[in-house]
């Protein structure tokens, strides 16, 4: 259940029997011919249905992240890694300090992923509580689903979900050719010259029955770990 259909007195009704909540965290970026925020949306729609049959309430995504190497193109803003850490712990905090004892956070972006240690930090001295990460495009199980249909890469038809889909825009109907990223780290402007529409290559689409059944696969994954993802004790 998310909070926005929650009054505090709700919620607080809802702590007396439970501690868990799930955190969305996401980015505002390009996504080739894709929604700005689809990791927004992928993120917060996966932890929702994830939860919903388990009454878990979920927070509103964090919809900015880190995301320097798309600067070059408009409605990419990012954080700094130290800014999003931040945020994160004074989320941690703030979230623990009300009785929340278990939180699962869905990462939607990659680039979030460094400030897992992050968290880790903020755990060292609070052994009451349990913080799971979790990148729920990423996992083994995701994966093998993704992979079994093609190739897998940002901004292609592994994150064309109905609901990533910008009605006015058609996809390419040809495959990308895969974008061999550099080893050093690019700029802004050479990423953009590189990647060219923003995608990393492979098709733009796949059929809604294929694309549905890893969403299925990830909604899934997120809800084992809303049950049993948690130490004993």
């Amino acid at each position: 259940m998310r909070v926005r259909d929650l009054n505090w007195m709700q919620l607080e009704a809802y702590l007396e029997r439970d501690d868990r909540i799930v955190l969305p965290v996401g980015s505002t970026e390009q996504h080739a011919y894709l929604s700005l925020e689809t990791d927004n949306i992928l993120a917060e729609r996966v932890a929702a249905e994830a939860a919903e049959p388990l009454g878990v309430p979920v927070l509103p995504v964090l919809p900015y992240g880190i995301t320097p190497s798309f600067g070059a193109y408009p409605g990419s803003p990012t954080l700094r890694l130290e800014t999003f850490a931040a945020v994160l712990d004074d989320l941690l905090e703030s979230l623990s300090s009300q009785g929340f004892r278990r939180l699962l956070i869905v990462n939607g972006h990659g680039g979030n992923t460094p400030a897992r240690a992050a968290v880790a930090d903020w755990l060292v001295e609070r052994e009451d509580s349990q913080v799971i990460w979790h990148d729920w495009w990423a996992s083994s199980r995701v994966q093998e689903a993704a992979r079994a249909i093609a190739e897998v890469g940002h901004a292609s038809w592994y994150e064309n979900f109905p609901w990533t889909r910008l009605e006015s825009v058609s996809l390419p109907t040809d495959p990308k050719p895969r974008v061999e990223l550099p080893p050093r780290v690019a700029t802004p402007g050479a990423m953009r010259d590189l990647l060219g529409d923003g995608s990393y290559g492979g098709p733009y689409e796949q059929p809604d029955g294929a694309v549905l059944e890893v969403w299925r696969v990830g909604v899934e994954e997120v809800r084992a770990l809303l049950e049993g993802g948690w130490a004993e004790g």
